[in-house]
């Protein structure tokens, strides 16, 4: 029973995701994303056509755009209202809910073809498949030793970690509460216990990784986020 519950949450987890990476796919293709729009005006294009496309009217957590000095800030942050640029940088953290089981899904863009700019954009998905890797090495983690591998691993490539934490459990939605002082449910500096330890029914959980790096002296951040499989 437990393990037939288990593949049953991972596949619809993993067709959650495969559902989000349609909708970013369509965001691109319809250039939603262009300079002159305001991250406000993008993030109202995104919704109607995930509404349109898949009937996505609900998310687990707020829909973020950030462009340009935006892109430094963490997922708690409310910054004013950035119009994009010629020549920006922007990132997408949508968390879509399909048949009742939650995406939440990352990508960070680059409008023009500063060097700095795209090479942050390459280093973060590549940080991110290094991460994963990494960690399906492992048959026991804390969290707190995730996110530390995260920091070193944004430093060795030339960027700082800018993420209050490095990914989060994700399940059929309300899954266990992501409140702020709950350490366990985080990759975060506090949590420390097993990444790989079963939830309270003895079933597997599942994760959500994060990378998100960023340079102060050039006010760019960037962010790539899915689920590990």
């Amino acid at each position: 029973m437990s393990q037939e519950y288990t593949s049953d949450v991972k596949a619809r987890l993993e067709a959650a995701e495969q559902r989000a990476l349609q909708l970013f796919t369509a965001i691109e293709e319809q250039q939603i994303i262009a300079p002159g729009k305001t991250e406000s005006t993008i993030n109202t294009e995104i919704y109607n056509l995930a509404k349109e496309l898949f009937g996505i009217d609900k998310y687990w957590h707020k829909r973020i755009v950030r462009a340009g000095e935006n892109t430094l800030l963490p997922y708690a942050e409310n910054p004013p209202n950035l119009t994009v640029k010629d020549d920006d940088i922007l990132f997408l953290d949508f968390g879509p809910i399909f048949d009742d089981y939650e995406a939440d899904f990352g990508r960070t863009y680059v409008l023009g073809d500063d060097p700095s700019k795209l090479s942050l954009q390459q280093d973060i998905e590549d940080a991110w498949y290094e991460a994963q890797e990494w960690y399906l090495q492992h048959t026991y983690i804390t969290g707190a030793e995730f996110y530390k591998y995260l920091k070193i691993l944004a430093e060795r490539l030339g960027w700082e970690f800018g993420g209050e934490i490095g990914g989060h459990l994700i399940g059929k939605f309300p899954h266990e509460r992501i409140e702020a002082a709950n350490f366990p449910l985080y990759v975060h500096p506090e949590n420390h216990n097993d990444m790989m330890a079963k939830d309270a029914a003895g079933n597997k959980r599942h994760w959500i990784l994060e990378i998100h790096f960023v340079d102060r002296e050039k006010n760019i951040g960037g962010f790539f986020e899915q689920l590990m499989v």
